[in-house]
């Protein structure tokens, strides 16, 4: 038989039969379960919620030992070297920061657990007390991990704070903890002497050893009585003096994580280790032959608890941790010199975690590009990814066998080396991912996405989708650490008993749901309950409904359903999700008053894009602002809108029937998006309040 035609046809029969074997597969499955009435659905493989995957393993420190033991000498957590920091002017007068970064340098597991030691046994030499708490409030970088596995081998509580908190928050988290030791980078560093006068507690302060840092430290020791340390001085003092470990059980509050809320001033969350622990040893079970030739490319806020998880469970599997950062991360990203190659690049991950607002990103930058170069390319990238979505969605004459390889040789070996060319698995979670962009990663990378559903209240542990599950929309079945549980919200119209599927509020339960708020026990009570069987529950907000298979779908939000002056609900998120995926968004808010019978929306426009759309039409303008502000611009951006409501088969009134255009991004500095990217509506609100004003006139 001609070897060409059982190229193509074998891999075609086996991927049938494959197809076949999974659209009968139960992934979930029902759970027998007490507390509220409702519908329970368990991971298919675990009768019972999983605690920890490791025999004598009962919290983070002794996960962390085991893995240092373990795998002593392999690569565990690498940064680059910084060869200069430059400023370049652009011709409209604007200065922006460059890095030029070198190669990756590793630091090995026995390495790390030695640096660990020191550090622990260094903060007993500052002084600090078992009892008292750490903060650590910087971006994500190797010494934040050590730093953290360091204080739970004294049993310290952590209080987790990003680095873009604005003061008043930052505030609160600290004094509310009641922290006396703060390890911060030289930008956090300035932010705590400008609030010096308002911090009650803080005794210490550890910076992390950063070029130019010097007069941070220099302002620190002039302005406050905080004893001021080095980081690595820290070390050398534990070095010196090494203190015997004190270490936590299951039960201690490893981590007091302060969430960036999307409204109002962050609460922290209380996680033990167990907690924690039954997630890590949930997501081992999910992602295949895990083990130590995996290498994660880690940039995410460690602050938030996907990053957290994400970096412990590569710690478990015995993986590489490349640090990176969002402004280094590929070749072309805003902080990296004209010439040097971006994290990815030089990393070669074969696994990331991303948020959904990065993926949209990189799916617009992809599209950006080939719409760019046009006439053949663009050809060619239509047909391949056309060819590839047929067959991911399961035709018999998609791109299969020889012509899979042959597409991903002319065209997304290209679009793959943006995160390095090595990536096979990338997990998102934080926020609902559209289907298009899931989709779009999914073909262009040649790697599954696995989306996953939780939240900081259940230590991101809620539900996974599978490898094999190439479905898009859906949240994946529970993890084995968790049940998720709906229950009918009678006032939406979302019932456990309606007839195509069950729906109603998500409820998760588990040995990894936290024990509540710390500090604000009515908000406590009121998102957390116990069951007669001893089971913790968190009432999440969120609307879902199961498919038959066991996945969950998010369908809908409580807090964000509001009611029009004729009755019509609206449900601002589902929209906003929809409206996003025009390409002229880079972020919309969608806003609801209830005394109108119609919708506003507030949308940062993408800049090249709509620049682009403007050098076609031949329209003057003086600057960005001015060409957000021309009606032909606004009537352009608006019908991109109108069209991608119609396509996803929006209600009229669910489409915003004005627009203000903003020329500047929202970004966690300005307070308008938490560090997860999402919206902090309230705060929007207010500042475009005259805006919003004037579109409803």
């Amino acid at each position: 038989m001609n070897p060409y035609i059982v190229g193509i046809f074998v891999p075609l029969l086996f991927s049938f039969m494959f197809r076949k074997s999974k659209d009968g597969k139960k992934r979930g499955v029902p759970a027998d379960v007490g507390g509220e009435p409702g519908y329970a659905i368990r991971n298919y493989r675990f009768t019972s919620p999983v605690e920890t995957q490791w025999e004598g393993v009962r919290t983070l420190a002794e996960l962390f030992e085991q893995s240092c033991k373990q795998f002593s000498y392999k690569p565990l957590l690498g940064s680059r070297k910084l060869i200069s920091r430059e400023t370049e002017q652009t011709q409209d007068g604007r200065s922006f920061e460059k890095l030029h970064l070198g190669n990756y340098e590793w630091m090995s597991y026995v390495e790390a657990f030695k640096a660990v030691c020191s550090f622990a046994s260094g903060l007993v030499q500052l002084g600090h007390k078992k009892d008292e708490r750490v903060a650590i409030f910087a971006d994500t970088r190797a010494e934040w991990l050590i730093a953290l596995q360091g204080c739970f081998r004294r049993n310290i509580t952590v209080v987790t704070i990003y680095a873009s908190l604005g003061e008043e928050a930052l505030c609160h988290s600290l004094n509310e903890t009641e922290v006396s030791t703060v390890i911060c980078g030289y930008k956090e560093l300035k932010k705590l002497v400008d609030i010096t006068g308002q911090l009650g507690t803080v005794k210490r302060v550890i910076y992390l050893n950063d070029e130019g840092i010097s007069n941070e430290v220099s302002l620190a020791e002039k302005n406050t009585n905080w004893t001021i340390t080095s980081f690595v001085e820290v070390e050398r003092l534990g070095q010196e003096n090494p203190v015997d470990a004190e270490l936590p059980v299951s039960t201690d509050i490893a981590v007091i994580m302060y969430t960036s809320g999307s409204t109002g001033l962050p609460k922290g969350v209380m996680m033990t280790h167990g907690n924690v622990l039954a997630t890590i040893s949930a997501v081992m079970t999910i992602v295949p032959a895990l083990g130590s030739k995996e290498i994660y490319l880690a940039y995410l806020p460690l602050a938030h608890i996907l990053e957290l998880v994400a970096e412990n469970v590569m710690v478990a599997a015995g993986s590489s941790i490349g640090y990176g950062s969002p402004l280094t991360l590929t070749d072309t990203s805003n902080k990296i010199k004209k010439g040097t190659k971006g994290d990815a690049s030089i990393l070669g991950p074969t696994l990331m975690a991303a948020v959904p607002a990065v993926l949209d990103r990189v799916r617009d930058g992809v599209r950006k590009k080939v719409d760019a170069k046009g006439g053949l390319s663009k050809k060619l990238f239509d047909i391949a990814y056309t060819r590839r979505q047929a067959a991911v969605n399961g035709s018999w004459f998609g791109a299969w066998g020889l012509e899979k390889i042959l597409w991903d040789i002319l065209v997304f070996r290209k679009v793959q080396s943006v995160l390095g060319g090595h990536v096979r698995f990338l997990l998102s979670g934080g926020a609902p991912l559209s289907a298009d962009t899931q989709r779009f990663i999914n073909i262009c990378m040649g790697a599954p996405i696995g989306q996953g559903y939780g939240l900081t209240e259940t230590c991101a542990g809620g539900t996974f989708s599978e490898y094999d599950d190439t479905s898009v929309g859906r949240v994946g079945a529970p993890l084995p650490c968790s049940y998720i549980k709906l229950i009918d919200w009678p006032e939406g119209g979302y019932l456990i008993t309606d007839s195509l599927m069950p729906r109603g509020e998500i409820v998760i339960g588990g040995p990894n749901v936290t024990p509540g708020y710390f500090k604000n026990e009515e908000k406590t009570k009121e998102v957390y309950k116990v069951d007669e069987r001893g089971m913790r529950w968190f009432y999440t907000g969120d609307i879902g409904r199961f498919h038959p298979d066991g996945c969950l779908e998010i369908i809908d939000r409580k807090k964000d359903i509001v009611k029009l002056q004729h009755g019509e609900y609206v449900s601002l998120g589902k929209v906003e999700a929809v409206l996003i995926v025009s390409p002229y968004v880079d972020n919309i808010m969608l806003h609801c008053d209830p005394f109108h019978s119609y919708c506003v929306a507030l949308v940062v426009a993408a800049q090249q894009a709509v620049e682009n759309w403007a050098m076609k039409q031949a329209i003057a303008y003086s600057d960005f602002a001015d060409l957000c502000q021309k009606e032909e611009t606004i009537k352009e951006v608006h019908g991109s809108l109108v069209k991608a409501a119609k396509q996803a088969r929006l209600e009229k009134f669910e489409i915003p029937s004005k627009i203000k255009l903003l020329p500047e991004p929202w970004t966690p500095e300005s307070g308008l998006v938490t560090a997860a990217l999402k919206l902090k509506r309230e705060n929007i609100r207010k500042a475009f309040a005259d805006d919003l004003a004037k579109l409803y006139a």
